[in-house]
């Protein structure tokens, strides 16, 4: 294995995906500046199309010693057809479907929860302070909303919460009653289910959806203040990390550049890069299977939070997704 690393990542820092790819981005070149190893970055810009990322990842495969795959479980799921096609191995931090996580053991290593994991706190929630009221669902047009609303009727069914499941468009209400909602779609989906629901003359009285968990919500939606959101990571909830930075090293870097907080999207770019230097350094060798082994063998924490996976499957065992309040102080996790 050579002196210097040579880190490859796909991410959308144009098109639909931009406005988190960039913060993966950003989130990639702070870890690179803290990182003491000799390691060398480039970013390739998937521009937010399959195609385009099929491309450029096979070039990343050809030069970079660890890839990165993008942000959305889309692209992620052609990088994984693409890994598998090359004989390479990818470290997802981006694309949390079930079906994405599983599908290329061997060839891609993921680091964030997958997506049906991401209602169960706020599910839980509900069973908590109101599980006699039904909970209504509504996913997004993509497989990523219909993944997450899977995760959320399974794990109501377990706490005994009712639910009603509804197409987008479907108009939602449960009259007088009393009733809850969860929205879980792409980030402008959420953004304007939450502004015709809580506008209604009997709103939900628990109203969560995973684009309320990044601090863009506030910026586009009509009102935030009670809202619940979902977050793969919140500041100061992980436990201390083993690999990569600490996380108040990380925050005061990525503030300093970016002039605000960062979200989820760009501290798990950030937790996956460290990974993969830690697995490359571990096994000497940068070769997929000797990548796969120590990654799989691994079981340890960083700033994102746990990490474990399946030797099975790939998918993410250890790591939970974080439940999200917005308050009249911001966006704050709930205990």
């Amino acid at each position: 294995m050579r002196a210097s690393l040579r880190i490859g990542a796909c991410l959308s820092l144009t098109g639909r995906f931009a406005r988190f790819g960039k913060q993966a981005a950003l989130g990639l070149r702070v870890w690179r500046a803290l990182v003491p190893d000799a390691v060398t970055l480039e970013i390739a810009d998937d521009e937010s199309r399959p195609d385009r990322l099929r491309s450029e990842l096979a070039r990343l495969v050809g030069s970079a010693d660890l890839v990165l795959g993008p942000y959305s479980t889309n692209l992620m799921r052609a990088a994984a057809e693409t890994a598998r096609d090359r004989d390479a191995l990818v470290w997802n931090h981006g694309g949390s479907g079930d079906d994405v996580e599983t599908s290329a053991p061997g060839h891609v290593v993921s680091v964030l929860a997958p997506t049906s994991r991401y209602a169960v706190p706020f599910v839980e929630r509900v069973a908590q302070v109101d599980p006699n009221s039904p909970l209504w669902l509504r996913p997004g047009r993509g497989s990523f909303g219909r993944q997450v609303i899977d995760g959320a009727e399974m794990t109501a069914r377990r706490l005994g919460v009712p639910t009603v499941r509804v197409r987008a468009g479907e108009p939602l209400g449960a009259g007088d009653e009393r009733w809850n909602l969860f929205c879980a779609g792409s980030f402008e989906e959420d953004v304007d289910a939450i502004n015709q629901y809580s506008e209604l003359d009997n709103p939900p009285r628990l109203l969560g959806a995973v684009a309320a968990g990044v601090h863009e919500f506030a910026r586009s939606a009509e009102r935030c203040e009670g809202i619940y959101g979902i977050a793969q990571w919140a500041r100061g909830q992980m436990p201390e990390p083993q690999v990569g930075p600490p996380e108040a090293v990380f925050l005061k870097e990525y503030l300093q550049r970016a002039g605000g907080p960062p979200d989820y999207p760009a501290v798990q770019a950030a937790a996956a890069a460290a990974l993969a230097n830690h697995c490359a350094q571990a096994a000497g060798s940068v070769a997929r299977n000797s990548l796969w082994a120590a990654a799989t063998a691994l079981r340890t924490t960083t700033m994102f939070g746990p990490f474990a996976v399946d030797p099975v499957s790939g998918a993410q065992v250890a790591h939970l997704p974080v439940l999200l309040r917005w308050t009249s102080d911001g966006l704050v996790p709930v205990r």
